[in-house]
């Protein structure tokens, strides 16, 4: 027992991707309980927690979900671009354990006091932040910085939401919410844009492939990445409906003629790849369908759920199951499940932005199969990956 807990504890990914896939289908689990019972005529009245189930629903996927996702890539691949040593065990207890606290004081907040619920979810943004900031002082490239940033974004959300549950602001929770979403979506695209036409290169390469490899323009990738960052800011501060459309759907199409020139096409034989470029395609469609949101021309919970669940869902998937491979030496080749696992996932999120606009008819059945879509893929990655997390090899 002591061994597998060492082993763990070991390195960011293990317990922080093993967290996170664990909660993917404990939290949606539970979610699509409270909306089976109110599908059948029932109803729930009496929940541990204080806010809303819709609100706990989608805080805890913001900054539940995502949060263990993030920090298990971000212990991971900061060491690595900056050549500094690694979070130790004692770290990696306190952060995973900081994160977990987080979870259990949101889902027993009706019986615990506001502010101490805020200031325990609170502390794990700023814990991962300040080790990475550590280590990325170290060699201070501004596209690494910029992850401080976005980071700081996502947990300022988190705080409006805070804010908000504790009394202190009126209107706290539905900005937050945006903004801790896209703040991740940004994310997205800064380290998507990044590794997928990467990771493409180096395959294309490897099979012997000279010409036509993938391309990224600078001025293209920098525009996009400056319009990511900019749009959830414009959201929380209020600008015109039409002004944030427009935006958004810029930040859309420059996404979308990124991934043009990354050689999908290519990857189609294999999944560790077109999972990559599966989930930036979604996060294009995200952000066009929440340009299209502010025009009134769809379903804004569609769009979100473009982000949520195709964007962030698809690309963190597609990233923890490469990075696990990885770094316990076995080959880059995504096993049968989870590449059933990446279609389960686009398929709910297609599901989801579908039944938000086809309307209340096939709102709550679109609801509960996309969730039982995300709790299948998930269930797959944890089977598959629990004994390749658990399985001991030498610190690198």
């Amino acid at each position: 027992m002591i061994t597998v807990l060492r082993t763990l504890f070991g390195e960011g990914f293990r317990i922080f991707f093993l967290s996170a896939g664990l909660f993917a289908v404990i939290s949606i689990g539970l979610w699509l309980v409270w909306l089976g019972v109110h599908a059948t005529g029932g109803m729930v009245t009496d929940m541990p927690f204080a806010a809303p189930p819709h609100l706990w629903h989608a805080h805890e996927m913001i900054f539940g979900y995502a949060g263990a996702a993030l920090g298990g890539f971000f212990l991971t691949a900061v060491p690595s671009w900056t050549g500094t040593q690694a979070a130790r065990h004692l770290f990696i207890v306190t952060a995973s354990g900081l994160w977990l606290a987080g979870r259990l004081a949101i889902w027993w907040s009706g019986a615990i006091e506001p502010f101490i619920v805020a200031a325990i979810d609170l502390a794990f943004l700023p814990v991962l932040a300040s080790k990475i900031a550590t280590q990325l002082i170290k060699r201070p490239k501004p596209q690494n910085l910029l992850f401080l940033l976005l980071l700081t974004m996502a947990w300022s959300g988190n705080l409006l939401v805070h804010l908000e549950w504790s009394g202190i602001i009126d209107d706290g929770v539905w900005p937050g919410l945006r903004l801790g979403l896209l703040g991740t979506a940004a994310m997205i695209v800064v380290l998507g844009g990044r590794i997928t036409p990467a990771f493409t290169r180096n395959a294309m390469t490897r099979a012997g492939i000279e010409t036509d490899l993938p391309r990224s323009f600078k001025v293209l990738d920098a525009i996009g990445i400056a319009t990511a960052v900019l749009l959830p800011l414009l959201i929380v501060f209020g600008a015109r409906d039409t002004a944030t459309a427009g935006f958004a759907i810029l930040t859309g199409a420059l996404q979308a003629a990124r991934l043009a020139g990354w050689r999908s096409r290519w990857t189609l034989s294999q999944p560790i790849l077109w999972s990559l470029h599966l989930g930036f395609a979604m996060l294009a469609a995200g952000y066009l369908a929440l340009g299209l949101a502010f025009l009134d021309l769809v379903s804004e919970v569609a769009a979100l759920h473009l982000l949520g669940i195709g964007a962030i869902g698809g690309m963190t998937l597609a990233v923890m199951s490469r990075a696990i491979l990885g770094h316990v030496g076995k080959p880059l080749i995504a096993p049968r499940p989870i590449v059933l696992a990446y279609l389960l996932v686009a398929a709910a999120a297609i599901l989801r932005a579908a039944g938000s606009i086809a309307g209340m008819d096939w709102y709550n059945t679109a609801m509960l199969i996309s969730g039982g879509l995300w709790i299948a893929a998930f269930t797959l990655f944890v089977a598959v990956y629990l004994p390749v997390i658990l399985e001991a090899h030498p610190r690198k």
